[in-house]
């Protein structure tokens, strides 16, 4: 299935949980993720299962004045 990860086109597999979206990405805490404009908990990144055309986006926090 497709999906976009930050507009990104990538192929996953079917019934690919968030974490599985995120393993291959270098990503560095912290960060938040949102499916379909829809925050998830860390806690549920294994069980949240995507969806094709789902929008995944990370957002690091900004930090500074």
């Amino acid at each position: 299935m497709k999906i976009l990860i930050n507009q990104q086109a990538i192929e996953l597999p079917a019934q690919a949980s968030v974490a599985h979206a995120l393993q291959d990405l270098d990503l560095k805490p912290p960060y938040a993720v949102a499916v379909n404009t829809v925050f998830v908990p860390k806690s549920q990144y294994a069980s949240q299962i995507l969806s094709e055309g789902d929008r995944v986006e990370v957002i690091s926090p900004v930090t500074g004045g």
